[in-house]
């Protein structure tokens, strides 16, 4: 390899891919820990190393130009190349202490997980958390977390998975709610009912509800928000029904349930990047998570 042809830097070109990747400087800038003065100045450089512009501005936005376009996938390979060789030398790091990454939905990270984090802790004082609570799949390969709780089972061959249970979820509402719906026990009857439905995702929602013969539209809905923990807040307060699983619902005085119907199922998964797997300690806290949320699961199966 010829190395004197390589004429640019290398940290400029992740500044580059970043920002294409953000769709904007400032948030660039948040992604990397940098101002956005520094991260401008570094794509300016790459520009001028080059010899060609790679951003049109236009206001305060930004637009790949062609060129930017054709170089994005250049780039796009290095980045890769690079989040492999952080995996692989991660991958080899034998201590126990430090920071370690877990993705779980809303509902886990505020229901499941908070107990057993801190048996963790007290078990493994060396360990630090960082739960990212989210109802979106986190990408394990590009590090936005090392361990992630699914509600499906992962496809990508570079990731290792383990079974850890089954859930089924439910529709509750609170008693004074349901006093006032006639007949509220069909699903035929619940057409007439207020439900607590998503933002972004209602449509799914009223599918799903629809193929167990709840035949629902806009107007039965009281609020939309596509947190789950806010949903369940409504629900609680008398706002509608709303979904939950079973094992979480079935311990909440407030609600009770509306259909002895389960009407959503699935499979929990414990996943992790193959590379990060030699990792001691992200094998520990992934062995660690198996026993306790697999256990979490496996008692709450009686309630389905």
């Amino acid at each position: 390899m010829n190395w004197r042809t390589m004429k640019f830097d290398w940290n400029r070109a992740r500044a580059f891919l970043v920002t294409a990747e953000e769709g904007s400087l400032s948030a660039a800038a948040l992604a990397l820990g940098m101002s956005q003065p520094t991260l401008s100045r570094q794509v300016t450089a790459l520009e001028e190393e080059l010899g060609t512009a790679l951003f049109e501005r236009v206001g305060r936005g930004l637009t790949l130009t062609p060129t930017g376009l054709d170089l994005l996938v250049y780039v796009q390979a290095m980045g890769e190349a690079a989040s492999s060789l952080s995996l692989a030398a991660t991958g080899r790091a034998t201590s126990i202490e430090g920071e370690i990454t877990i993705s779980a939905s809303e509902v886990t990270a505020a229901y499941i997980l908070p107990p057993i984090l801190q048996k963790l802790r007290r078990t493994y004082p060396g360990i630090q958390v960082c739960l990212v609570a989210s109802n979106s799949a986190s990408d394990l390969r590009r590090r936005e977390a090392d361990i992630a709780i699914r509600n499906f089972r992962p496809t990508e061959p570079n990731l290792i998975a383990r079974k850890l249970g089954e859930f089924a979820a439910a529709l509750y509402a609170t008693p004074d709610y349901l006093a006032g719906l006639d007949a509220a026990t069909t699903p035929e009857a619940l057409t007439q009912a207020r439900f607590i439905g998503f933002a972004s995702a209602n449509e799914a929602f009223i599918n799903a509800l629809g193929a167990h013969g709840i035949a629902l539209q806009d107007h039965n809905f009281a609020a939309r928000v596509d947190s789950h923990v806010v949903q369940w807040e409504m629900v609680k307060q008398g706002m509608g029904i709303g979904v939950m699983p079973v094992e979480l619902a079935s311990t909440e005085p407030l609600v009770r349930r509306v259909l002895a119907d389960t009407l959503f199922r699935g499979d929990v998964w414990l996943v992790a990047h193959r590379e990060l797997r030699t990792n001691l300690r992200v094998r520990t806290v992934f062995d660690f998570l198996a026993n306790e949320v697999g256990r979490h699961f496996t008692d709450a199966a009686s309630l389905y």
